[in-house]
């Protein structure tokens, strides 16, 4: 079964927890074990955020902050390929040619940003359209995807599945807010629509949440199910 795992910054390491970092270490080993060919994108969280808020207050230009993005994201990924240890190929991707070379070795790619204006949530989907990937997890603060923001609307309710398509739907609106709400930005939800590669949105604050639904198909987030999509086999055994 091939796995992506794109693993926002602020689950994988809020305060540069080392005790998380390995906890996500242990759950990639975990499902190398049980027979995955597990990949990696590591977001920037709030570290990234600092450095932009900073950066923009000294005059940077909007490519400058994304590259300042960039390159926090790939630290952050440095951080869980040191967890990782000789599991995870020695470096950070910087192309999704390089990530499925490492695929193919038997070992774990790790990757951050990529390109000015794109997220690693983007990344994460052509990371898993690339190697033709069974299943995408996006592993967020956020535990599931919503018809509205629940930080503003007590009435919000989680969706337990959705298609690529409809997904965009929902993501449109609340891309358009600044500080946007959505658990998956609007280009990686169209890049899931043309792609058609089955997804699961989750909130990955503990990691075994990954594990449960890589393994099991079990979760309290939502999927997002391709049409004539069918469930991956290793659930079936798994349960």
């Amino acid at each position: 079964m091939r796995v992506v795992v794109s693993i926002g910054g602020s689950v994988l390491a809020p305060e540069l927890d080392p005790e998380r970092v390995a906890a996500y270490a242990d759950a990639v080993e975990r499902l190398t074990a049980e027979e995955c060919s597990v990949a990696a994108v590591v977001g920037g969280g709030g570290v990234a955020r600092e450095y932009i808020t900073t950066a923009r207050e000294l005059g940077g230009n909007e490519v400058e902050l994304d590259e300042l993005g960039i390159g926090t994201t790939r630290l952050n990924a440095r951080l869980l390929i040191a967890a990782l240890g000789d599991a995870a190929a020695p470096a950070p991707a910087t192309g999704y040619d390089e990530a499925a070379a490492a695929f193919r070795r038997g070992e774990v790619p790790v990757m951050g940003g990529i390109t000015p204006g794109q997220t690693t949530d983007a990344v994460a989907v052509a990371l898993a359209e690339s190697v033709d990937a069974d299943l995408l997890v996006f592993a967020t603060s956020a535990d599931g995807v919503y018809d509205v923001d629940p930080n503003s609307h007590d009435d919000a309710t989680r969706f337990e599945s959705l298609s690529p398509a409809e997904l965009v739907d929902v993501v449109l609106p609340m891309s358009r807010n600044a500080g946007s709400s959505a658990p998956v930005d609007l280009l990686a939800a169209k890049l899931i629509d043309r792609a058609g590669v089955r997804s699961v949105v989750l909130d990955g604050t503990d990691p075994e949440a990954v594990v449960d639904a890589v393994l099991r198909g079990e979760h309290t987030g939502t999927n997002v199910i391709p049409e004539g999509s069918t469930e991956p086999a290793a659930w079936a055994r798994g349960r």
